[in-house]
């Protein structure tokens, strides 16, 4: 019998958003829904009821009213949502007009700095007036070379309440990489800063800048943030202007929201491109209500909430924590690296900021628990009533240790989905215990399963996650890609109508929660037989002498051997007896398929830019193809030692 780590009081469930929206929905239909279960059904059966409901109780704002919620929820990819509203996506998160603090800016040495919802509505107003008067129109682009500030949010929004498509990459991205992504979709304008801080250093930003600009020759103007000097020198920037010189200078203006069709553009995210160039996903007012369902009703974001994610604007989560401006909740903006000066920074601002819902990635928990930090016997953290957790799997031990180090009465939401819908699949619920190294349950109207090699839903077993149904926030195309086949390929080609992630997990029966394996194109299959890479770092976090690993598969002898790559802790040495261990522990606690083949020393591990580990382009490596993009990785330099090893791996 599981026990849970948690389970929220009665009055955690009566005050939770979720539990008013079940109220309402029982009202509006007659129904007796009385669990989350229930209500997860209903939602997925009724897809239309449901996204109808949301759309009321997340009180959205148009102009002129939906005529159809969905023509087809089967019909994926193409199904066409809310036909006849008239929106303007910006006006949604900016709703509020009073005193509350909507921003607070931090930064690793910076002194806070906020801004009243009123104060943003002026600047956005301001900033929207001159991106008019440089013509700026519904469907131009305007993209960002920027650290996560407050200016970023509002050229975002004030690029929105026009209805110019906003794409935005972080400065801690090289130039390359930079002009790959934003240079697809030409834009018309590029707000940058000046630099960036890490570590306490000072990072100047101004090349790569200009670099990009005379890249991309669509650009009208390139609009400078002054953030680690107060004057910087521009001249290099062809057609660059100082963002003060920039935002027109009257005051108390009213913002004109274009009214747009529901499937207008307002984002283009990116893929990682980690197995080529990065893929341009053009999303519309979809992200809105997808955001608004996972943060009123998931989250359980409220307007006397203060909310920070641990994010740059290169991940979607800094878009998904923009829209908690919609909710009226205050946001904390964060910049630079969480771990400065020490691992205690990032709890030290949670104590001083009085941050409510906290969210950050499995790595920085694993980095926690490694150091042996115990934010909980240091930090007054009664204001703190949720983590929330995403980027890649996190253990049953990392559950453990948020409750056991951190808090033992909060929520942990670990939520799970993508860049490609701007949202999850899996998330969590404030209703509901929490089990050890269980996603919560699976996202409502997300008719969400797992399929076996056959296509069939299985439970209690691994296999690939898929959505039968379609949702809002998928994608409404991807750019450059006139017939969809670049679309379709994607998500489509294994299943047609049905949407394959590329996530390996098991959805357990007697509790309703996920479990993630890790990408299922990095699964496993030594003689045929399907392993997640996650299970073996899962047990690899349990042992001091192992900073990091990376395991994949090498085709060999007509069947497929499991390589182990381990990035040591300082002061420890692979010798044969780490190995063992290493082999005794995965035969033991996980089964003699994961036991490797081989275990070699690596200097290091090749991450995403939004810190995701990338077996792909070392399994392209070893199996003697080539690496798509190399651009698209934090350490592209890491890739070296693999290469310098294949000859050595082949014989």
């Amino acid at each position: 019998m599981k026990r849970p780590l948690w389970t929220p009081s009665e009055e955690r469930k009566r005050d939770a958003n979720i539990s008013r929206f079940i109220a309402r929905v029982n009202q509006q239909h007659n129904l007796n829904i009385a669990s989350y279960a229930e209500l997860h059904r209903w939602s997925v059966e009724h897809i239309t009821d449901f996204w109808a409901a949301l759309w009321g109780f997340a009180g959205i704002i148009s102009s002129q009213p939906y005529t159809q919620v969905v023509d087809d929820p089967k019909k994926m990819p193409g199904a066409k949502w809310f036909a006849g509203a008239r929106l303007n996506f910006a006006e949604n998160l900016l709703r509020y007009r009073d005193e509350r603090t909507a921003f607070i800016f931090r930064g690793e040495t910076q002194t806070s700095a906020r801004m009243s919802y009123a104060e943003l509505y002026d600047a956005v107003a301001r900033l929207a007036k001159s991106l008019r008067a440089l013509g700026v129109q519904p469907g131009d682009r305007v993209a960002a070379y920027m650290p996560n500030l407050m200016e970023t949010a509002i050229a975002m929004l004030a690029s929105t309440s026009i209805g110019a498509v906003w794409s935005s990459c972080a400065t801690d991205i090289g130039a390359p990489a930079a002009l790959e992504r934003l240079g697809q979709i030409e834009p018309k304008v590029l707000f940058t800063a000046n630099g960036y801080f890490h570590k306490a250093k000072k990072f100047d930003s101004l090349a790569n800048a200009a670099e990009i600009a005379r890249g991309i020759p669509s650009l009208k103007q390139v609009v400078v943030v002054a953030y680690t000097e107060d004057a910087p020198d521009i001249r290099d920037i062809p057609r660059a202007v100082h963002y003060r010189d920039f935002i027109a200078r009257e005051s108390n203006l009213e913002i004109q929201f274009e009214q747009l069709p529901f499937d207008h553009p307002v984002y283009v995210m990116f893929s990682s491109g980690t197995t080529g160039k990065p893929k341009c996903l053009v999303q519309g007012n979809g992200v809105l209500v997808g955001h608004l369902r996972e943060q009123l009703l998931h989250t359980d974001l409220k307007r006397n909430d203060t909310i920070m994610y641990i994010t740059t604007c290169s991940w979607m989560m800094w878009n998904w924590l923009l829209a908690g401006l919609g909710v009226g909740a205050t946001i904390v903006l964060y910049d630079g690296n969480p771990n400065y000066p020490d691992p205690n920074a990032m709890w030290k601002l949670i104590e001083e900021e009085k941050i409510s819902i906290f969210g950050c990635s499995a790595s920085y928990i694993n980095f926690l628990k490694s150091q042996g930090i115990a934010p909980g016997e240091q930090f007054d953290l009664s204001s703190l009533r949720e983590i929330s957790q995403t980027g890649s799997p996190l253990s049953a031990d990392g559950f453990d240790y948020v409750y056991r180090a951190i808090k033992s009465d909060v929520h942990f939401n670990s939520i799970a989905g993508g860049t490609d819908i701007n949202g999850c699949f899996v998330a969590g619920t404030p209703i509901l215990p929490v089990y050890a190294g269980e996603l919560q349950s699976r996202a409502l109207a997300m008719q969400v399963q797992a399929y076996d090699e056959q296509g069939k839903p299985i439970y209690d077993e691994q296999g690939e996650l898929v959505c039968e149904t379609a949702s809002p926030s998928m994608p409404l195309y991807f750019w450059d890609d006139p017939d969809g086949a670049k679309y379709h390929r994607a998500y489509f080609e294994n299943y047609p109508g049905v949407w394959r992630h590329g996530d390996y997990i098991v959805i357990h029966s007697d509790t309703g929660g996920v479990t993630f394996y890790g990408r299922s194109d990095a699964v496993l299959k030594p003689s045929g037989v399907r392993i997640g890479t996650a299970e073996i770092y899962n047990q690899l976090e349990q042992m001091p002498e192992i900073a990091d690993g990376l395991a994949v598969g090498q085709n060999w002898q007509g069947d497929q051997r499991v390589i182990l790559f381990v990035k040591l802790a300082p002061g420890f040495a692979l010798t044969d007896e780490l190995k063992n261990k290493i082999k005794k522990t995965l035969r033991e606690k996980a089964s003699p398929r994961h036991v490797p083949a081989l275990i070699l020393e690596t200097p290091d591990i090749p991450y995403t830019l939004n810190m995701k580990k990338v077996e792909s382009a070392v399994t392209n490596i070893l199996n003697g193809r080539p690496v798509g993009n190399r651009d698209a990785l934090i350490n592209p330099q890491s890739l070296d030692y693999y290469e310098n090893i294949l000859a050595q791996l082949q014989k």
